[in-house]
Parts: C-alpha cells; sequence; structure tokens
C-alpha cells in the first residue's frame, strides 16, 4: 500500500520545488525499501505479524515528527472518534490486502496495482462527496484498468491458470478501493481533525487489527528476520514524514508526475535483488497506468 497525505499541512511556509521534489523521489526510495522488507519475510511470517511490526516501528518516526511539529499530544484530541475508527479500519484492511497482495505477485506489479488508488479516489468522490466527474478522470480512470485487464488477461486465457497471482491482483485491486475510501474519509475528517491525530489513529488500529491475529499463530523472528520487520516499519513510516514534507516546499500538481518515477525502485528490486524477470504482461500494463494516473493527476493543469 502507499503513503496516505494525511499529515501534508494546510498551508506551504515556503517554495522551493527542488526540495519539494528531492522529498517525494526520497519518498518513493523509502517506500520501495518498506516493500522489499516486507516482501523478503512474507513466506516466513504471518501476515498480521508483518502488519504489526511496519505500524508498531513506524510509531518512532511518527511520535517524533509529530513532538517536532508541536502535535504531540495536544494535537490529538478528537470530536469524532467514529469517524477516526471509520477510516483507520479501512487503512488497516488495505494494509493488510496490500501486504498479502505483495507475497503474490512482484514488487512492481503490486505498486502498480496500487496506482489505481488515486483514480478510485476520484471516483470515489463523485459518489460520496458529490464531486464533479470529468472527462479527465473518466480517461484516466479507463487506462488504468485497462493496464490491469492487460496485466490479468494471459492468466484468464491461458490453459494454466496461475490461481496466486489471479488471487494477488485481486487483493491488491481491493487493497487500492480500500485506500481510495480511506483519503475520502481523510478529506472529510481534516476539516475538523488535526492531521497527527489521523496519522496516529491509523497506526494505532493497525496494530490492534494485527494484534487480533494473534490466536491464528505467530512466530518468534530472529536474525535477519526480525531486521526486515523492523526495517519495514521505520522505511514506511520515514517514507510517510518524507512526502509530507514535500507538500511543504512544492504544489501537489508539480509533485505529480514525480509520484510516478517511484516505480522505477520497485523494478530494480525484482531485476537485482529478487531475479525475476519483467513479463510481457508487465510491460503491456504500466505505460496504461501510469498514463492513467498521470490523466488524472494533472487535471488541475487543465480547463475542462
Amino acid at each position: 500500500m502507499r503513503p496516505s497525505r494525511a499529515l501534508a499541512p494546510n498551508n506551504r511556509l515556503s517554495d522551493h520545488p527542488s526540495a519539494g521534489i528531492g522529498l517525494r523521489l526520497l519518498s518513493g526510495l523509502l517506500m520501495a525499501g518498506m516493500y522489499v522488507s516486507v516482501k523478503f519475510v512474507s513466506d516466513a511470517v504471518p501476515l498480521g505479524e508483518i502488519v504489526f511490526f511496519r505500524s508498531f516501528f513506524a510509531l518512532i518516526p511518527l511520535l517524533l515528527f509529530l513532538w517536532l511539529r508541536h502535535e504531540f499530544p495536544q494535537g490529538l484530541a478528537t470530536q469524532r472518534p467514529f469517524g477516526h475508527l471509520l477510516r483507520a479500519s479501512c487503512g488497516a484492511l488495505a494494509l493488510f490486502t496490500a501486504f498479502a497482495a505483495l507475497a503474490r505477485l512482484s514488487i512492481a506489479e503490486a505498486i502498480l496495482i496500487a496506482q489505481l488508488s488515486p483514480m478510485l479516489t476520484a471516483i470515489a468522490a463523485v459518489i460520496l462527496l458529490s464531486e464533479r466527474l470529468t472527462r479527465w478522470r473518466v480517461l484516466g480512470l479507463m487506462l488504468g484498468f485497462a493496464g490491469v485487464l492487460a496485466l490479468v488477461w494471459p492468466e484468464l486465457s491461458g490453459s494454466d491458470l496461475e490461481w496466486v497471482r489471479l488471487v494477488g491482483i485481486g487483493l491488491g485491486l481491493l487493497s487500492a478501493l480500500l485506500s481510495a475510501l480511506a483519503l475520502i474519509m481523510v478529506r472529510s475528517l481534516s476539516r475538523t481533525e488535526s492531521p497527527g491525530a489521523i496519522a496516529l489513529y491509523f497506526v494505532l488500529v493497525s496494530m490492534l487489527g494485527a494484534l487480533c491475529t494473534l490466536p491464528w499463530g505467530w512466530v518468534m523472528p530472529s536474525g535477519d528476520t526480525l531486521l526486515f520487520l523492523i526495517g519495514a516499519g521505520l522505511l514506511g513510516g520515514c517514507a510517510h514524514i518524507a512526502m509530507t514534507l514535500s507538500f511543504r516546499y512544492a504544489e501537489a500538481s508539480r509533485l505529480a508526475p514525480f509520484e510516478y518515477i517511484a516505480l522505477l525502485w520497485p523494478l530494480l528490486a525484482d531485476l537485482l535483488i529478487f531475479r525475476l524477470p519483467l513479463s510481457t504482461s508487465f510491460m503491456l500494463a504500466a505505460p496504461m497506468v501510469l498514463l492513467g494516473a498521470v490523466v488524472a493527476a494533472l487535471e488541475g493543469r487543465r480547463k475542462v
């Protein structure tokens, strides 16, 4: 799953686009490191345990960041506890399904499917927030789903169905949908709630949800496995912060194209670390999904 923008401040303090772009690229690199860490342990550690470590150790950089911004603990008071619970539950389920998809797909494929989330957010905003549906959003969504169809079509048309990959693609799509719903709820909560509260309650609910899986059996991690689990949390938390800071220095529309450079790091990880070849279906799907995401992201620069 991708980092939430819940911490992004409402007012930028200054305009330094080069700093914003650099932080956005750093965020993508850190997020790729988190996915690599999760991928390394996905066969050895139960899903709930991975989510717990990812959430628990993400608290360290997150709390430090909030403290430096003078938002901890005073900024955590809330008037809408049920709203936080609903948003955090969607976010936690998105995290579970994203990691479950990652266990069945390559890192690049899992992140590519996650690129559908902004497009699904636009559609959800039309349904839930009565926002307008423009031709650019429709085009972006059509391109995105055409890309996913190109990715899954070989599995559906082949003589030997790869059910593991099909399940992974389905879980990735579900994660993108849940992420979109969570982002819509963030828009609503941001009217009355502090960004720090939104981010922290999401992490806490994710931890509690992960703890509920304890009766299904966890393992005692040791050695490299423990390091990767801790690294997943620290890298994920730092990626969230880098994403947040990038919006202090540059406008979202300026940063949007650089979000898709983040796909380069998972590609390199698949090729160099996991020795996974790039499939023909992925090469067909990637341009369509990324083009659809770019169309949707750059809509603000067009007159519709």
